[in-house]
């Protein structure tokens, strides 16, 4: 809509995409960002419902990801591999070259194997912890294990990270994510899309804990 006076990376018209950080503020319809923030040129083959689901959870999987330095031949075990960050952490490491094996519940054994889990636990009827497979690295997209209770599945030299950390940011990793798109290599998983209306609605759904993928908020009416 507008930029400031030194901003050299956008122009008004441009579609962007970016995460609003943590004080969030993204149910406005105007939010002023810096130009050396998390915000990148919206990816042309996906819409902006989509795109706006992608920067917290995929930014998330990203970084934590290249925190444990994930490459290929790793064998990758994702915890809470259906929601928001487990999504796009799959399709991330698979790109990456590594073998995911994800842990969900069994409404969703199917949208995982779809992302490229190799290997897919339901944790509702089995105990993940147990399996005789160990990993160069863990990833608990949700906060709900621990390292202790992962320890046995790790390789002697294998990295543990949980959302409930905080992730080393580059400015770079949101132009890593538009690279993934762009290419075929990461979609957004939209569970459900609610209009601003709704809003109530929407969040009485996200805090039951049983979403797919994301929920978006449309704000304009229009994707």
């Amino acid at each position: 809509e507008e930029i400031g006076k030194d901003v050299r990376s956008f122009k008004p018209g441009d579609c962007v995409f970016a995460s609003c950080g943590f004080k969030f503020g993204a149910y406005a319809e105007y939010k002023c960002l810096r130009e050396d923030g998390d915000i990148a040129i919206k990816p042309s083959n996906i819409t902006f419902g989509e795109a706006a689901a992608v920067p917290i959870g995929g930014l998330t999987a990203l970084r934590f990801l290249k925190q444990t330095g994930v490459k290929d031949g790793h064998n990758v075990l994702i915890y809470g591999a259906s929601g928001s960050v487990g999504t796009f952490a799959v399709q991330i490491a698979k790109s990456l070259g590594a073998s995911v094996t994800g842990i969900c519940s069994t409404s969703n054994l199917d949208l995982v194997r779809s992302l490229g889990a190799g290997k897919v636990i339901d944790y509702t009827k089995e105990d993940f912890t147990k399996d005789n497979q160990q990993f160069d690295v863990i990833v608990d997209a949700v906060g709900k294990t621990s390292r202790s209770a992962c320890r046995r599945l790790l390789k002697p030299r294998g990295k543990y990270i949980s959302v409930a950390n905080n992730p080393k940011k580059n400015p770079d990793d949101i132009l890593i994510l538009k690279q993934l798109i762009e290419s075929g290599k990461l979609k957004t998983v939209v569970d459900r899309t609610y209009m601003l209306e709704q809003i109530r609605e929407a969040h009485t759904y996200v805090e039951k804990f049983h979403k797919k993928g994301n929920v978006v908020i449309n704000v304009f009416g229009h994707q």
